[in-house]
């Protein structure tokens, strides 16, 4: 606990207060002390160091230690670390994070994913970690730059003798010229070196560079802009970065947005063997030269949420998208990531029929990622009640989906109509005839099976995509945000690195001149300062012997 009383020169000063804010003379020690002074922050008191502190004050104290902020940017930066082990969740497509990291990485993967690792940096504890970093910043910066604005502000230029005496470099001895003739020419020289000088009578105050002991703290002002920007990505539509699939002749929806894209034409060239490094020549390797996609944007004006009606679209931009060369509408840009040639099923259009009369009730277009909620075939409705794009079944016997692609798709309905029961009839179905075989589609449809049938017939019923392009969907209204953090971060460390603040006070009590100097940094270059303005006033020293 400090106890501080008011200063021999009359100024009252806080509690905590190490030197007089006025005439520097030190408050804590004896006057037989010659230790050099502390001088950081000016021994101004900060409120951290306010005696009783309430619970308030507490959490100030927590937050304004500078220990404190260290371990917080080393715990982040090793939480960092754990999430480049293995791909985060977003940057893969089609599968089921769980099943992905245990079948690609086995054990440790699922370890992985349980533990929340997959998504590190969009979990409420890695975004915790950038809150506190982001109070830590505001705390300490608002702890010391507040008391020392003031103590810089209110500079008195007669110090006390102690004050300067207790400086890393000091000098004194008898001089033979008239104290205040001296004071007056020592004006000159120390303006040529870029001082800001003020006097009073035989005491001189010389000070440069004064704006360098602000460069940490706008070097936090950047990084608090920076964090601020980095946690505005949580605001819904602020920031998306999703890999979608997009297969060729499909209008896909833009995932959280009211955009649409479709790829109207996929193209792929490779690389004539006479356009390969000649250690690759004559394998009969294929190597792409130039995959695009012939993208359109639309966005959506009416029953954009209603899934029983179709969306009305308007196209709004059309580019070829190349690697290096997105689609850019509004900051939503769709880069283009990579490309399968694999024909994947779009649709069928099976019929509705009764295998013991052979009267075909009607047919329906059935898409596999669009699909509608409710079909209808004659008399009969078709309520979707399930589906299941790449369907599996867990060690428990669970259905699920193992990817979102139409590897083996089914359809779970609700059959209502003449002859069935009142709540319907539920109905598995399996669009591709070697996953009704597989899955035993007959069998799990029991008696209902043997009556009616659920069939495509034909392949002009069925639909393909001739290939599927893969893009990477981004959206980032921070990074200008960013950018403008970092920025004022740089400038602050500039500041911080290449300058020094500088200063030196001096007063001349009878003959003898008291003369103590004071910088942040680059002793060395303070003490070769000092002689060197010495020596412009007729005193020759070795810069050494001004060490305290």
């Amino acid at each position: 606990m400090f106890e501080n009383t008011k200063c021999e020169c009359g100024h009252q000063n806080a509690v905590g207060t190490v030197l007089c804010e006025a005439c520097g003379k030190p408050l804590l020690e004896g006057e037989d002390s010659k230790e050099p002074l502390e001088m950081r922050y000016d021994g101004v008191a900060r409120k951290s160091q306010k005696a009783n502190p309430s619970i308030i004050d507490l959490v100030w104290r927590f937050f304004s230690s500078v220990k404190v902020a260290v371990w917080l940017i080393v715990i982040t930066l090793l939480a960092s670390m754990l999430g480049t082990i293995y791909p985060q969740q977003n940057t893969f497509i089609g599968s089921v994070p769980a099943d992905f990291y245990k079948n690609t990485y086995g054990t440790m993967g699922e370890i992985y994913y349980k533990l929340g690792l997959a998504n590190t940096y969009g979990s409420w504890w890695f975004i915790t970690l950038l809150v506190m970093i982001g109070a830590s910043l505001v705390i300490c910066s608002l702890d010391r730059v507040l008391p020392l604005y003031r103590a810089l502000s209110k500079q008195q230029v007669r110090k006390h003798l102690q004050f300067i005496t207790r400086q890393k470099v000091v000098y004194q001895e008898e001089i033979d010229a008239d104290p205040q003739a001296w004071v007056e020419q020592a004006v000159k020289p120390l303006k040529r070196k870029h001082y800001k000088v003020f006097w009073d009578g035989t005491a001189l105050l010389a000070e440069k560079n004064r704006f360098s002991r602000w460069g940490p703290y706008i070097n936090h002002i950047g990084l608090i802009i920076f964090l601020l920007a980095v946690l505005a990505r949580g605001i819904p539509g602020w920031h998306m970065d999703q890999y979608t699939a997009f297969p060729e002749g499909e209008i896909v929806r833009i995932p959280d947005t009211n955009f649409y894209l479709k790829n109207e034409k996929f193209t792929l060239e490779y690389y004539g063997e006479e356009d390969l490094p000649k250690e690759f020549q004559g394998q009969g390797r294929l190597i792409a030269k130039k995959y695009e996609t012939k993208a359109v944007m639309y966005e959506c004006t009416a029953n954009c949420e209603d899934v029983t009606k179709e969306p009305v679209l308007k196209e709004v931009d059309r580019h070829n998208i190349i690697v290096n060369d997105p689609m850019n509408y509004k900051g939503l840009m769709a880069y283009q990531f990579d490309f399968d040639l694999t024909p994947k099923l779009r649709s069928v259009t099976p019929e509705f029929r009764n295998k013991e009369t052979g009267e075909v009730y009607g047919k329906f277009e059935l898409k596999m990622k669009d699909s509608a909620p409710e079909y209808v075939a004659g008399p009969y409705r078709f309520i979707l009640k399930e589906k299941y794009l790449d369907f599996a079944l867990t060690e428990d016997g669970k259905p699920r989906t193992k990817s979102q692609e139409p590897n083996a798709p089914v359809f779970i309905f609700i059959i209502q109509g003449p002859g069935l029961p009142e709540d319907g009839q539920p109905y598995m179905y399996f669009p591709r005839e070697i996953d009704k075989e597989r899955f035993q589609q007959d069998a799990i449809n029991g008696a209902f099976a043997d009556k009616f049938e659920l069939k495509v017939n034909g392949m002009e019923n069925v639909d393909f995509s001739a290939s599927t392009s893969y893009l990477n969907i981004r959206v980032d209204k921070a990074m200008p945000f960013i950018w403008i953090g970092a920025g004022i971060s740089v400038i602050g460390l500039v500041l911080g690195f290449y300058w020094q603040h500088r200063r030196i006070w001096l007063r001349i009590d009878g003959r003898t001149l008291s003369l103590g100097a004071h910088t942040n940094k680059n002793w060395y270059g303070m003490r070769k300062e000092v002689a060197s303005f010495l020596k412009q006033m007729d005193i020759e020293i070795d810069p050494k012997s001004l060490d305290n």
